[in-house]
Order: structure tokens, then C-alpha cells, then sequence
């Protein structure tokens, strides 16, 4: 993504003794990177495969490098725009945390996120050693409220109870995927049917699923 005539990005701070103050972004970033992923963990069987299981979810990141300079003016660039950029990274007196921000972008991004990681780098300075210009890279990592996120969530199961018969090979981590669409329901099972380890099913015996 490159800025040509695009609206100026900038980063609004949402609460604490900073909240609604804006850091705009004199050059736009020429790219951003977004990041999605999930949690998992993997259970150890005799298949060559082992089993994965969902943990967690993950919080979205928005990585990307920002570029401040204050040539023209001879101004600290740390002072016009760095200070600014780390106020994200302090603990606000008024929250006993960093603040959280906004990382807005036209109508196309507006990314509300606590800033996580922020690597400055100065490479022009005036006679006196005062640096006018800065690169910096930062990593903002996705805020959502609980609710918010509850109130995206689908929960499907099945309404009554089913038995299964257990055949060679089956696990309850394999057997809660096909009948719950989640192996982390595997516990379910083991606790309707009092099972103390979930290695052990005898092929041939019944297992109650129940509904969630």
C-alpha cells in the first residue's frame, strides 16, 4: 500500500490523562502487515500424527514502520512526534496501565489495539547532535471487550443425548471433533462416562455424549 494522495493516517489515544490526543502521521506508512492466528496444543498418541487441540484464541497484531522527520523545521524530533509514540508504551496514572489507542487510516483501517512493541531508529541529526529524523516500528496488538467478542460467538451442540460405539482406534479427541466440531470437549465425554484416562477405550463399548 503506498500513500499517493490517501488521507493521513494517525494513532488517537482512547483513555487516560492523553485520551482523545492524536499522533498524525506526516508520511503514511507504505505498508502494513496484519496478523491472525490461534492457539493450539497437540496430544501425543501412537498415530504418526499427533492430535491438536484448540487452547485460545489469539489477539490480531498490526505491525508497520512509521517515518517522522522535522528537517525543515530543525525541530527534536523526539520531542514532535517520539515522546508521543511513547506515551503508548507508559504506565498512565490515571489507568495504573498504558493507555489504549486507535490506529486509524481513512475508511479502510481503524485498528483500536494497545501498542505492544515500538524499535526507534534515528538516522539524520543537526550539527549539535539533536536527531530530526526517525524510523520507527511498530506493533499494536488487537483490544476487544469481553462482550464484544461473546456476542460474535455461535455456540453449537447437539441437543440430546447420543451414545457411540467405539471402534479400533478411536480417541475422545477425535471422537468430540466429529460430534462437537471442538477437541477440547474430549473432557466432556471423559466426565459423562467417568473415564480417569482418555487413552484407554475398549472397541466395542458405549460412551454417552451429551449436550453442551
Amino acid at each position: 500500500m503506498t500513500s499517493g494522495s490517501l488521507e493521513k493516517a494517525y494513532i488517537k489515544i482512547v483513555n487516560g490523562k492523553n485520551s482523545n490526543k492524536k499522533i498524525e502521521c506526516a508520511f503514511n506508512p507504505q505498508e502494513y502487515e496484519l496478523k491472525k492466528s490461534v492457539g493450539y496444543s497437540e496430544h501425543k498418541t501412537l498415530l504418526n500424527t499427533p492430535i491438536t487441540q484448540f487452547t485460545s484464541g489469539v489477539a490480531d497484531t498490526l505491525s508497520m514502520e512509521l517515518f517522522f522527520d522535522t528537517t525543515k523545521t530543525e525541530k527534536d524530533v523526539r520531542e514532535q512526534y517520539i515522546k508521543k509514540i511513547d506515551w503508548l508504551l507508559e504506565v498512565d496514572g490515571e489507568l495504573h496501565a498504558p493507555p489504549l489507542c486507535r490506529f486509524v487510516w481513512g475508511g479502510g483501517l481503524d485498528f483500536k489495539a494497545q501498542l505492544v512493541q515500538a524499535n526507534k531508529r534515528f538516522t539524520r541529526f543537526l550539527s549539535d547532535g539533536t536527531p530530526v529524523r526517525a524510523w520507527v516500528d511498530v506493533t499494536f496488538k488487537q483490544y476487544k471487550e469481553s462482550k464484544q467478542q461473546k456476542s460474535k460467538i455461535k455456540h453449537e451442540s447437539t441437543d440430546k443425548m447420543k451414545v457411540w460405539t467405539v471402534s479400533e482406534g478411536d480417541t475422545l479427541w477425535q471422537i468430540a471433533e466429529e460430534e462437537y466440531s471442538d477437541t477440547s470437549h474430549w473432557r466432556t465425554i471423559a466426565n459423562a462416562n467417568d473415564i480417569d484416562n482418555p487413552r484407554n477405550l475398549e472397541p466395542g463399548s458405549k460412551l454417552s455424549l451429551p449436550p453442551l
